[in-house]
């Protein structure tokens, strides 16, 4: 299986820059997996395709602003980190630029000398550990000196930080939004339990993956970078009672996919269970935990593409973003969204 196998031409202009005023005003691609069936609908449409007694999981994870500009204490270069994950109290794995100037014992200075971070460990692939230096409470900090880190291909300002937090937001620690949840207004939400539809939270802080490009040509040679997840004992009996009774889990995004299909494969049931994940879902892979998903368009020779194509098939996946071109639905975080019935 081939890197290539899942490209596809998608024109610039149709990659979305700024969120939508409302957000649950975007458009939606409904995609029968079974048939390939397609039909086009907006995003408050979701209810109709949701039943009493199914189960919505979404992913609460909270976006740290997690960009910061700082300088070198000796040679004041201007230096850019992005915090990616607390493994250890303050040491934190951090993606530099350049990294390059970065060696083991550098200091940054952030903010004046209000945050600093000492260079603790040299990685591959401008990755570093750093131990961060402060008086204080860091996520306070932060607040005041960091930035959204918002993907590389969006080009505009966020006027509004919060258009990059889904409204139900909740455990801080990600760095990247779980783009699928920013379609969802506390109205809605509230609709849809009135409806008799389960909801449900879990966590999984998104990492480093989400930056990373696919780089081998053999799918199957690519590593996942692990992610953080945590899921709570009343969310698993829910998802048991669900699966049990025969109604769907409906997954919204990619993320909370892969914490619960990571607990499937770990434990062949649904648990409370917190841990790291690295899994890498991709075509031939056997899905035992979630029964539809609501998604972004994602980036040709994406992890997330070979996820999608793995639940609903790569042919109609790639139909389907075909479809999605010609009708010019706009693309990526800020984007439409599909479901995967």
């Amino acid at each position: 299986m081939k890197t290539e196998d899942f490209n596809y031409d998608l024109p610039e202009e149709l990659i979305a820059q700024t969120p939508l005023k409302k957000r649950d005003s975007s458009r939606l691609l409904v995609l029968d997996k079974k048939t390939g069936e397609i039909d086009h609908k907006v995003f408050t449409n979701i209810l109709d395709y949701l039943d009493k007694g199914d189960t919505l999981v979404l992913n609460n994870t909270k976006v740290l602003p997690a960009r910061l500009i700082g300088e070198k204490e000796d040679t004041k270069a201007v230096i850019e980190i992005l915090l990616l994950k607390n493994f250890e109290n303050d040491d934190w794995e951090c993606l530099v630029k350049p990294a390059r100037r970065i060696k083991e014992g550098t200091v940054i200075s952030f903010g004046n000398g209000l945050l600093k971070a000492k260079c603790i460990k040299v990685l591959d692939q401008g990755i570093r550990h750093f131990r961060l230096l402060y008086e204080g409470i860091l996520y306070e900090i932060l607040d005041k000196l960091g930035t959204m880190p918002l993907p590389p291909y969006i080009h505009e300002q966020l006027k509004d930080q919060s258009r990059y937090q889904t409204v139900y937001a909740k455990e801080i620690g990600s760095a990247a939004a779980p783009t699928a949840g920013l379609h969802f207004t506390e109205e809605l939400l509230k609709t849809i339990e009135a409806k008799g539809v389960n909801v449900c939270y879990i966590t999984l802080h998104v990492g480093l993956g989400t930056f990373r490009p696919v780089t081998v040509e053999d799918v199957k040679m690519h590593k996942m970078h692990s992610e953080y997840y945590q899921v709570d004992e009343n969310v698993a009996k829910i998802l048991t009672a669900t699966k049990n009774s025969g109604h769907k889990i409906v997954a919204v995004g990619t993320t909370t996919t892969r914490t619960l299909e990571t607990i499937m494969k770990t434990y062949h049931e649904f648990r409370k269970a917190s841990g790291w994940t690295d899994i890498f879902i991709y075509p031939g892979y056997k899905f035992q935990a979630i029964d539809c998903l609501i998604t972004n368009f994602h980036l040709p020779k994406s992890t997330l593409l070979m996820l999608v194509s793995a639940l609903a098939g790569k042919e109609n996946i790639l139909k389907a973003y075909k479809i999605a071109v010609k009708e010019k639905y706009r693309f990526f975080s800020f984007g439409d969204a599909m479901l995967i019935k």
